[in-house]
């Protein structure tokens, strides 16, 4: 596939125009309703979709899917980084008001790390063939470990990394607002909102190990890699914002995103005999099982009682955050 340098370029503008938009878009506090999180997520999606339309028009059948795939992909692990602020929002009881402002930088901050680990996964690959046979292991032992541990849930109390920048960074006992930092005393103070963007920053680092060798299942192609994990990222604010009540529903989709992990990592396993399953029928295969945890996740629950907002745990704000 050859990408010429002004596309990188064009892609990125892109990129940065978007994310400018939606910075302007939310400049001010407000919280974020289901219909403005529908309306963004499906533009996101749209976005999305229609890149993958391009590269289809543009480079063929093939690397169009395998583009689609691993968008798909990339989308669904993603979904876990959902669940993961929830845990994180509703124990330091951030106002939703402020919830916006954090994961954009969260996401921003997202996109730099995931370009640094495709280029150095990349790098491997070009290097040495067998870091593929690597990947594979990995990604099935993640799989399995995941299927094990599908009923625990992150527990931001025993986080070290909590704890190390509490001891570090001076703080504020409360929320000043949508800032990371106040001047007061003479000195700088970070405020609980800069501990929860740091939190966020670390857990989307540990989700990369598994999602990036997981999309070189799909393709090695570090333009198609990239892109595909760009307009995956770029949506996931909106759809927190529309499933944030709705979290406590899909108790299946790790057990789906366990099975996807290890069918990914089997594909790539199977290239030491020199099979290759086609493209489509792998994307056919990982939105099959998708679908069927979503789908089985819904009807289980479908007499669940709604998540309690934020606002029940914002009683609470003081002893958390201080």
């Amino acid at each position: 596939m050859n990408v010429p340098l002004w596309a990188w370029f064009a892609v990125l503008a892109v990129i940065l125009v978007m994310l400018a938009i939606d910075l302007f878009a939310h400049r001010k506090a407000h919280v974020i309703g289901v219909r403005e999180a529908a309306k963004w997520s499906a533009f996101w999606v749209v976005l999305g979709i229609g890149f993958g339309v391009l590269i289809w028009w543009l480079y063929g059948a093939e690397f169009g899917a395998q583009y689609f795939s691993g968008y798909v992909i990339e989308k669904s692990l993603s979904v876990d980084n959902v669940f993961v602020w929830a845990m994180i929002f509703s124990y330091f009881a951030v106002p939703r008001e402020y919830q916006h402002r954090v994961l954009f930088y969260g996401v921003l901050g997202a996109l730099v790390f995931r370009g640094a680990f495709i280029a150095a996964g990349s790098a491997l690959l070009a290097s040495f063939a067998w870091v593929i046979y690597l990947f594979g292991a990995f990604l099935i032992f993640t799989g399995i470990k995941m299927l094990r541990q599908r009923e625990e849930h992150f527990d931001v109390e025993k986080s070290r990394v909590v704890s190390w920048f509490r001891r570090t960074v001076p703080h504020t006992d409360d929320y000043r607002g949508q800032r990371f930092w106040v001047r007061e005393g003479g000195r700088w103070l970070a405020t609980p909102l800069l501990t929860v963007l740091v939190l966020i920053e670390v857990t989307d680092i540990i989700f990369a190990v598994d999602s990036i060798p997981a999309i070189f299942a799909v393709t090695q192609e570090p333009f198609l890699v990239f892109t595909a994990n760009a307009f995956a990222i770029l949506g996931l604010r909106a759809l927190y914002f529309l499933l944030a009540d709705l979290i406590h529903r899909f108790v299946y989709l790790k057990t789906g995103l366990a099975i996807v992990l290890v069918w990914v990592g089997a594909k790539m396993m199977l290239h030491i005999w020199d099979i290759k399953i086609p493209t489509l029928a792998s994307l056919a295969v990982v939105v099959s099982i998708l679908a069927v945890s979503v789908v089985w996740s819904i009807k289980s629950t479908s007499g669940a009682e709604t998540a309690p907002g934020d606002e029940d745990d914002e009683t609470n704000a003081t002893s958390r955050v201080g």
